[in-house]
């Protein structure tokens, strides 16, 4: 794992993050998922946070994710969560409605774990991806395929 830099500080902080679906309602499609990847993608120009996979099965999500020392690893969990949601409920409104009786999309809390020396990135990869019922069940994404700047910003 590189050690990454900060204006007053360099760190290596990575998080394996599942977040569940409220009822454990499978709802996560691949257009959902899609629309998920792209919105990591946005988080990462706004925040301090950089994503290196996101899975998901039809009631959960995977998602292993760089932060800076300035968030907590609670915070980074709201953030992600709560910025998700949003968007989805923007895109497909009816599910709110119709499938969680206009309430909110994830359950309260999730789990969250560190990656590091001990336990590789490649490791948790696998892990992500071994979920589920049949192991190509699970779609995993991973963001390996930034763009030449954004690519640029990781190594400074």
């Amino acid at each position: 794992m590189n050690v990454r830099k900060a204006a007053h500080c360099s760190y290596r902080i990575r998080y394996h993050m599942v977040f569940v679906v409220k009822y454990r309602k499978g709802l996560i499609t691949s257009k959902i998922f899609e629309l998920m990847k792209g919105v990591c993608k946005e988080i990462e120009k706004r925040y301090y946070l950089f994503f290196d996979a996101l899975g998901y099965e039809e009631d959960h999500v995977h998602i292993v994710v760089e932060g800076a020392p300035r968030y907590a690893p609670s915070r980074i969990m709201q953030i992600c969560k709560s910025i998700l949601a949003i968007q989805t409920f923007k895109k497909f409104s009816k599910i709110k409605e119709e499938e969680l009786w206009g309430g909110e999309f994830w359950t309260d809390g999730g789990h969250i774990d560190t990656v590091g020396d001990g336990r590789g990135l490649d490791e948790v990869k696998k892990y992500v991806k071994s979920q589920g019922r049949d192991i190509n069940q699970l779609t995993l994404f991973e963001f390996s395929s930034h763009t030449p700047q954004l690519a640029a910003e990781r190594t400074k």
